[in-house]
């Protein structure tokens, strides 16, 4: 049987598809494009990648089922050709500190297998290689190397420790030993013996003394096996005549001072397990310590005035009698400045203290007893860091902390004897430190430092790891380092590891579908992407990719284009085919494609209003102790390719900064020296790529705040005045105004065991969601329920007369979202319609004139036009003054900006400095950035 060349799809109807057919072709690479909200994702992601799914679940039990919770059959009516699915989205990766590169990407784990069984173990004490025997080896050297002497076997059970051990020496000698080495001298066991309590100890077991021959070398084994059942596998043998001990153990073992490390198992390398993790900061590699500068920051001021300030000014509290009795004890008053206190009695303040202590009382001439019980400010800060319920409290004792590297395992988060495994005097956090470059290059030649045995036991782990770190270079991650947290990753970065996750774990025969990858990606990088993309294709995958990215399309072997318009006006396949095929038709797509319709470069750059914001020595992350200015009342853009420290300087150090100084915000901006020019911004308006609340309550207009005045407009009509309703009344969360059978949802669950929840339409509201009552109070002739069914297009002439409404709703029309409707769940809305949401709820709060916004890539799944529409909206908002600073690869919008700051020249160690700003014509005669080499194409 022929296999199958094409994915068949008949009859799609998922969201907004219009009961389409489709051949898709198998094992190509196959782009979906087609304006944002036109439904390509609802194709292969509601669809293709939903029946995939499915059929996976099918393929169960019913039993097992059950547990898995039933997958919707999407609305389509047959698929063929189907093969199993991989969807690579982009959800960003875990939040977790515990999540890192390395472990994302599986290499940590590889490593952690290779240095468990091929590595070489060092002693912490006197970097001495340790050595392990196996009992026959012992013997033979003990035969060896004291021949006709005599000779002591002990086992070592106690290790430089206090305590005066009675009851072991019952224990001892209830098991028939007589003799034990006591601190170095062999003692015979008395009854009742004890040591001293306070001294450490070192105690051995005397197992059996004899004179060494060949005559003896039956009783040796068996004194040999008693010896390390006692000494839980370690022995020391004494020589009588020197009296100099050697340590023989079944574990690794410094042979000089006989400390042992146990077995290395894969999770002695763990961070995330308590056998491998520092105990100190749990394996994160940073702890919160006190800051003393934070607590006494002027010790001029006494403790009376506040000079402590978790304490604050003398209030009538059981710590201010407390500290009266220490000033007591330590005579001084608490109106003395604390430069004058005693240092033990700040001591005591700080860190606590017990002590009793009696006052000669002058006037009735007797003696008073006081106790201090002082637990110290210090321990009350942490106590209420580490065990507090509320946030609140913990964000007030985290101010007087700073975040430093764990001082026990300087940051590497493993336990000592994990980091004194080597390979070729390297341990495995020093492996982790090194890029992704360095580490390739380390493992190219590895092999020639390995024996025989050790290299047959590491060649499979060595081919995974190689091929793994291959892959991120390929997707251009070279820059990485593998202990670098995943939280500290860019959208772009994540999702390409998990391509590169993805392509590592070699599967074929398997149909991909990725969600726009060429996000946060440079065009320099793009290629790269493409090229994993024909690898994945070549060894006999299918690949479909949702993407706008004009070399994407290029690249493809066959195109679908879905339009002609978005939302209830797409839906439809209007053309597909090859690149080339593609751009002789007529639609949006191909217009932008063949360059009949283009994004126009403005005729002369703004010229700003002057001011500056100067941003000085920062140096967050990679940064390299940079400077910048951000000119004000311009459209900025700052470019750069991925990793080179663009959102380091805005999100994590300009925005911060603005915030703080703005609104007291608290989230603390990366290291930098100084800022200039805060008053010339008075308002900061942030629009990150996370995505906005997604639950089926959730909907355009609650989420834009929009619905909150359409309520009190229907509050205030006269027949809801005369029945006393409220604006509470006209929402479909509360009870009161909602139809109660279905609590406001409009649709009704209806659950089938074994097979998936079917959701049907309310039969009491009809799916309008309020109960009767309320839908007869009427506005120009509409229900509440009627305007949620409006699309932001009518419902922004239907409400022309109401400026509030009108004027967010008329935000939502200009960032081109016209035509979703008011009540639209926010589950089916795509993600740059999402994205949409968001800005159009932020660019409708006013502005001031001088207001600064950032927006982060907010071209994120943006067709041509759409950003040719959003860059008007951002074009009237610097026209009215304000300053939009915008971190974006795409062309379209870099060549529209009046000022370009570039990052660069590289990711990672390459980047962290500002290579060139100016205009954009400036930026494009820069010699060595990338940015610049494609920009000049564009102009």
């Amino acid at each position: 049987m022929k296999e199958q060349e094409y994915i068949e799809v008949y009859g799609a109807r998922a969201h907004n598809l219009k009961n389409i057919d489709v051949k898709i072709p198998r094992e190509k690479l196959v782009v979906i494009t087609g304006l944002s909200g036109s439904g390509k994702s609802s194709l292969a992601f509601d669809t293709i990648y939903a029946e995939g799914q499915r059929r996976y679940i099918e393929t169960f039990s019913a039993y097992a089922r059950q547990f898995l919770g039933g997958l919707e059959r999407p609305d389509v009516d047959k698929i063929d050709g189907l093969s199993p699915v991989i969807s690579i989205e982009q959800k960003t990766t875990n939040k977790s500190p515990r999540s890192t590169v390395g472990t994302i990407t599986e290499i940590y784990d590889f490593l952690r297998l290779l240095f468990s069984r091929a590595s070489d173990a060092y002693s912490y004490n006197t970097g001495e290689k340790m050595v392990s025997y196996s009992d026959e080896q012992i013997k033979d050297l003990i035969l060896k190397e004291y021949n006709e002497k005599k000779i002591a076997i002990l086992a070592p059970i106690i290790k430089s420790r206090k305590g005066h051990y009675r009851e072991l020496f019952e224990q001892i000698s209830k098991q028939g030993f007589v003799r034990v080495r006591v601190d170095g001298e062999i003692r015979e066991i008395e009854k009742g013996m004890k040591l001293d309590r306070y001294k450490t100890h070192d105690i051995e077991v005397v197992i059996d003394r004899l004179a060494v021959n060949s005559a003896v070398e039956k009783r040796l084994e068996e004194t040999i096996k008693t010896a390390l059942y006692t000494g839980e596998n370690i022995l020391m043998v004494i020589d009588v005549d020197t009296n100099k001990p050697r340590y023989f153990s079944r574990e690794l073992m410094c042979p000089t001072t006989g400390i042992a490390y146990p077995t290395p198992e894969p999770n002695t390398f763990s961070f995330n397990s308590p056998k491998g993790a520092c105990s100190h900061c749990n394996g994160l590699g940073i702890t919160n310590e006190i800051n003393f500068q934070k607590v006494i920051p002027n010790d001029t001021i006494s403790i009376k005035n506040g000079g402590i300030i978790p304490l604050g000014e003398q209030k009538n509290s059981w710590i201010f009698k407390q500290l009266q009795i220490i000033a007591e004890r330590y005579h001084f008053k608490l109106t003395d400045p604390i430069n004058k206190i005693p240092k033990e009695a700040i001591d005591i303040i700080l860190n606590g203290g017990k002590e009793t202590f009696s006052i000669q009382s002058k006037a009735a001439g007797v003696t008073r007893n006081y106790e201090i019980d002082f637990e110290g400010i210090v321990a009350f800060i942490q106590n209420q860091y580490t065990n507090s319920d509320s946030s609140s409290i913990k964000r007030w004792a985290k101010d007087f902390m700073d975040e430093v590297t764990c001082s026990v395992c300087e940051g590497k988060r493993l336990k000592k004897e994990a980091l004194h495994f080597k390979i070729t005097d390297k341990n495995i956090s020093d492996l982790a430190k090194m890029d992704v470059t360095e580490l390739a290059n380390w493992f190219a030649n590895i092999e020639s430092e390995f024996s025989d045995k050790q290299l047959k036991i590491a060649s499979e782990i060595l081919k995974e790891i190689r091929t793994r770190i291959q892959f991120l270079l390929d997707v251009g991650l070279d820059y990485l380092t593998l202990d670098r947290t995943s939280k500290s990753l860019s959208g772009g970065e994540a999702q390409r590891i998990r391509l590169a996750t993805q392509i590592g774990s070699q599967l074929v025969g398997v149909l991909y579908i990725l969600d726009e990858p060429s996000i946060g990606l440079h065009q320099r990088d793009n290629e790269k992407l493409i090229n994993s993309l024909i690898k994945l294709r070549d060894v006999g995958n299918s690949v479909l990719v949702v993407e706008h990215d004009e070399d994407m399309i290029k690249h493809a072997d066959f195109v679908l284009d879905i339009g002609p318009g978005a939302g209830r006006h797409g839906g439809e396949i209007v053309s597909k085919g090859t690149f080339n095929d593609l751009k002789s038709h007529n639609t949006l797509t191909a217009d932008y494609l063949a360059k009949r319709k283009s994004i126009k470069v403005p005729e002369k750059r703004r010229e700003g209003n002057g001011k500056f914001l100067k941003l000085s020595g920062a140096s967050g992350n990679n940064l390299k102790n940079v400077s910048v200015e951000f000119p004000l009342g311009k459209m900025i853009c700052v470019t750069g390719v991925s990793g080179s420290g663009k959102s380091t300087l805005i999100n994590e150090t300009l925005y911060p900064i603005l915030n703080a100084h703005i609104y007291n915000g608290v989230k603390k901006p990366m290291p930098y020296k100084s800022i200039d020019g805060l008053e010339h911004v008075d308002k900061v308006i942030d629009i990150d790529q996370s995505p906005i609340g997604r639950t089926p309550r959730s909907n355009p207009a609650t989420y834009t705040g929009v619905f909150s005045e359409i309520r009190s407009l229907f509050a205030k009509t006269p027949e809801a005045s005369i029945r006393g309703y409220k604006p509470g009344r006209f929402s479909f969360n509360v009870k009161g105004g909602r139809c109660e059978t279905c609590q406001g949802g409009g649709l009704r669950v209806i659950e089938m065991n074994f097979l998936p929840d079917v959701h049907v339409e309310c039969e009491t509201c009809q799916g309008k969601r309020f109960n009767r009552e309320t839908l007869e109070i009427r506005y120009k002739g509409k229900s509440i329920s009627d305007v949620l069914e409006m699309t932001i297009n009518d419902a922004v002439d239907f409400f022309e007369h109401i400026p509030k409404i009108h004027r967010k709703l008329k935000t939502i029309k200009d960032v081109g979202l016209g035509y979703i409707t008011l009540g639209q769940q926010s589950t089916t809305l795509s993600g740059g319609e999402a994205q949409r949401i968001k800005l159009a709820s932020e660019l409708s709060k006013k502005d001031t004139g001088n207001t600064f916004y950032i927006l982060d890539e907010p071209t994120t799944g943006l067709h041509f036009e759409d950003i040719r529409v959003l860059m008007e909206v951002l074009n009237k908002l610097t026209n009215k003054g304000n300053t939009v600073l915008i971190i974006e690869h795409n062309l379209d919008v870099i060549k529209l900006a009046d000022y370009i700051i570039d990052v660069g020249l590289e990711g990672g160690k390459g980047g962290g400095k500002i290579l060139t700003t100016g205009t954009p014509e400036e930026v494009s005669k820069h010699k060595t950035s990338y940015t610049a080499k494609f920009l000049k194409k564009e102009l």
